[in-house]
Formats: C-alpha cells, sequence, structure tokens
C-alpha cells in the first residue's frame, strides 16, 4: 500500500516536508511549494468554505493547482472543470453536483445566470495568519469525462484512491522536475500534479496555446527530468526540431494506444530515459505500467494476484477492478460504475496474441465494412510503422456498396515530407502496399492523404468523428 493512501489531504503531504527549490511553474508565473504550504489562494477563508459543494472553473492550470490545495479536506466536494467545457453544460453540472461556489479567475459576473450562494475569486497565495487549520474533512474529487457531444459525465473519486497507484519518491541523484503535455483537469494531468505534489516535485504545467516548440524550449529551460503525455503528445512534439532540446530520464506514455513505432521513435530519441507505458482511465483508475519496451501488455497481469487490483477479458473487452478506481457516477440519472463484482467495462477492446494482450481500439469506434469490423487503432498501428510516417488518423469514408471504407490521413516525417509532393501517388501506393501485407483485406486503406497535421482533442488524443 502506497504511503501517500494516509494523508487526509494534500496539504497534509506537504506538511514537515523540505519544500526548498520546488516549484508549480506556469508559462506565466511560478509558485513555490512553501508559499502554498504556508499561504491561502482564495477570497474566502477556510471557516467560510468548510464543508461546500464547489466548482472550480478557471481559465489558468495553476490557478486550478492552487484551489485544489486549497479547496481539498476542506470542501465536501470539488468539481474540477476542464477548461473546455462547453458554457451550455455548466448549468447541468452544477445542478447536479448540487454546486454552491464557484471558484474562478475569471469575471465573476460571467456566472451571472448560475443559481449558486457564491463565487469565489483565487489568485496567488497570500499570507493567511490566523486561519485555523482544522482536521480536515473527506472530500470527494469529481472528474468529468472526455470524449462526448453531451453532457460529460461526472465521476466521484476520493484522494485515497487517486493516489493510490503512486508510491514513495525514489531517492534520486539529482532533483525530479516533473511535467506533462496533458492539462491537470483532465485525469491523466491531475495524476502528474498529484504525483509532484505528494512527492514535493517541482512541475512545469503546459499551456494550451503554447507552440510546441515554445513549451520544449520552457522544459528544458526548467530542467524537466520526467514527462508524461499521450502518444499523440510525444508524436507531435517529435516532430519539432527542438525535440532535443530535453533530455529526460523519464518518458511516461498514457491515454492512447502506444504502438512499437512511437515507442521506438522514442527510444531512438532519448536513449538513456526509462520508456514506459501507463493504462489508465477516468472511471477504472491507474491500472498497469508496461516498462519492457514492447506494446501492448504481458497476458500474465490478468493472473497476478493483488488485493488492490484485478482485470480480465470479458467478449474482447479489458475490465477492470481497482482500489484506484472511482467509487460512482455523480447525477441525477447516473448509470452504475461497474458490475455486481466490482469491474468497470473500460470500453477497449484487446486481442491476445502469442502470450500478450495488444489494444486494438475502442469498442465504439469500430469501423464497418460490408459487416467485417475494423479498429482504427490497429490500422494506425500498421501505417505508423512504415518508414516516412510519423502519425495517422485512420477513419470511414461512406460507401454505397458496402455502408464504408477506410481511408487513412497521414502525416510524413519532416526528411520525407521534404521529398514528397502533395500528390506522391508512389508513396502512398506504397504504405497500402505495406498495410496489405500485414492485414487482412477489408482493414487495409482503400486511399490515403497527406496532411500537414493531425487534429487533436484537449486532452491530447487524436480527434476522432465518434469521440
Amino acid at each position: 500500500m502506497p504511503p501517500f493512501t494516509s494523508h487526509a489531504s494534500l496539504r497534509a503531504a506537504l506538511a514537515g516536508v523540505d519544500l526548498g527549490g520546488r516549484h508549480l511553474l506556469a508559462a506565466h508565473a511560478a509558485v513555490s511549494f512553501s508559499d502554498v504550504a504556508a499561504g491561502w489562494s482564495l477570497a474566502l477563508d477556510r471557516r467560510a468554505l468548510a464543508g461546500s459543494s464547489a466548482a472550480i472553473v478557471t481559465n489558468e492550470q495553476l490557478a486550478a493547482a492552487l484551489a485544489l490545495l486549497d479547496l481539498d479536506g476542506v470542501a465536501r466536494r470539488m468539481v474540477v472543470v476542464p477548461a473546455d467545457l462547453r458554457p451550455e453544460h455548466l448549468a447541468s453540472i452544477v445542478a447536479d453536483a448540487e454546486i454552491d461556489t464557484i471558484v474562478t479567475d475569471r469575471d465573476p459576473a460571467s456566472f451571472a445566470d448560475l443559481k449558486v450562494a457564491r463565487i469565489v475569486p483565487c489568485g496567488l497565495p497570500a499570507a493567511a495568519p490566523g486561519i485555523a487549520h482544522d482536521a480536515p474533512r473527506s472530500t470527494e474529487w469529481v472528474l468529468l469525462t472526455s470524449g462526448t457531444t453531451g453532457v460529460p459525465k461526472m465521476v466521484v473519486h476520493s484522494l485515497s484512491a487517486l493516489v493510490a497507484a503512486i508510491g514513495a519518491a525514489p531517492p534520486a541523484s539529482k532533483s525530479i522536475v516533473w511535467a506533462t503535455f496533458y492539462d491537470i483537469r483532465r485525469y491523466g494531468g491531475l495524476q502528474i500534479f498529484l504525483r509532484a505534489v505528494m512527492g514535493a516535485r517541482s512541475l512545469v504545467l503546459s499551456k494550451a496555446d503554447e507552440p510546441v516548440a515554445d513549451h520544449l524550449a520552457r522544459l528544458a529551460a526548467c530542467g524537466v527530468t520526467h514527462i508524461s503525455g499521450t502518444p499523440s503528445h510525444w508524436r507531435r512534439a517529435l516532430m519539432c526540431a527542438s525535440a532535443g532540446a530535453i533530455a529526460p530520464d523519464y518518458v511516461r506514455l498514457s491515454g492512447e494506444v502506444a504502438d512499437q513505432a512511437i515507442l521506438n521513435a522514442l527510444r531512438a530519441a532519448y536513449p538513456a530515459a526509462r520508456i514506459g507505458h501507463a493504462y489508465a482511465s477516468t472511471e477504472a483508475g491507474v491500472g498497469f505500467a508496461v516498462d519492457d519496451g514492447l506494446e501492448g501488455f504481458p497476458a500474465s497481469l490478468l493472473d497476478a494476484t493483488r488485493s488492490d487490483f484485478a482485470m480480465k477479458v470479458d467478449e474482447g473487452t479489458l475490465r477492470v477492478r481497482s482500489s484506484g478506481a472511482a467509487s460512482r457516477y455523480l447525477g441525477r440519472a447516473a448509470e452504475p460504475l461497474s458490475d455486481a463484482d466490482g469491474y468497470i467495462d473500460t470500453g477497449d477492446m484487446v486481442e491476445l496474441r502469442q502470450g500478450r494482450f495488444f489494444f486494438v481500439g475502442r469498442r465504439g469506434g469500430i469501423i464497418n465494412v460490408g459487416g467485417l469490423k475494423v479498429h482504427p487503432e490497429e490500422v494506425e498501428a500498421v501505417i505508423n510503422r512504415h518508414r516516412g510516417v510519423r502519425m495517422s488518423l485512420v477513419k470511414a469514408r461512406r460507401s454505397p456498396i458496402i455502408g464504408a471504407i477506410v481511408v487513412a490521413d497521414v502525416v510524413l516525417d519532416e526528411e520525407t515530407s521534404a521529398h514528397t509532393n502533395a500528390e506522391g501517388q508512389l508513396l502512398k501506393d506504397a504504405i497500402i502496399r505495406f498495410c496489405r501485407s500485414a492485414l487482412p483485406q477489408h482493414k487495409v486503406p482503400a486511399a490515403v492523404r497527406f496532411v500537414p497535421a493531425l487534429a487533436m482533442t484537449t486532452a491530447g488524443k487524436l480527434q476522432r468523428d465518434h469521440a
């Protein structure tokens, strides 16, 4: 059992720890953990906010981070609202979560239509003498799901569940500085934020509109040693000339299928780094990490005997039971989160090959080609192995005969792109032949298009039509 689960709040994790030189580093400001521990960033004190149900609605990640540190152990519930939540959905979130307090760095007038008791501004920590440190309460952490066109689902976690997969910070010969391409208001980014706080490590926050080259330069300037992101984050980073500016000790991937192409590319770019990919989801929590340099995971993980984690495959879908899982969905029409045995259906499809499970895609993203199923991620993994390809997106195109055909948008690496015109028919034919050698005919793209970039969601995943 990780030692941090005994902490009743984030602030308790900082108590009695040497915080010297440890910071939260945003593009526009830096805040020391020492100031966080001694100060307060909200316009109301602890007593006024005790027992509140608060929504953290901020423009800046730094403001959200400071609000989390102040509210945990004080509020009975806090809903972490991502910056990209559609404004028309906020009222439903407020109603279903029984929100009475909005904590924000925005203009309070922008929340005039919401029925809440108070709007509380947040800023940088200020000294807060005389404010009692009452015994912390257990705060519900509510995260929102992504990949939906309707109102996102609200997923309820406890702090102990969120940090269940975080072990004690190992002794290091040099200072660890964490960074993440994620937004900390999503599960993947929040995990890295919690690792930094629990280990009293500096953390460099991402910025939504920051060019990749500028972000990498900022990471290098901060001396980042540990970096987390989705495979799509990493593919975009490796396409940038300044990818060599950083020299991480540890590279972590999660959130999407980590295929062999991106693992090999990261190994070539950062030969001294430990490179691992982790399986996690907002509902199921952090499941497991794979550090052997190979895509997929050993089948033996299904047989591992652990009291805090178990998983199984049912009808091709991975199901997880974990001490790090969420407790329930929140809302008036909330559905059950798990089955009677405590297993959560992740919706991730896997396939067993020679003693190893490989992720082939999401159950809801299947393309139907004349009654045959195609997982876009499986085809992308093959295309991405082709020399000269940096990343790809496979999707369906309507067909009057068989319902749909498979097509692919492909981003070439810089060198290949410089020697290939927009048509590049010979290279397109070569990619299709490459797919034909590795895939059944119905999975082979009927057409390939070269594009300069692929759209990504704010969660760092490829933007798919079904998401």
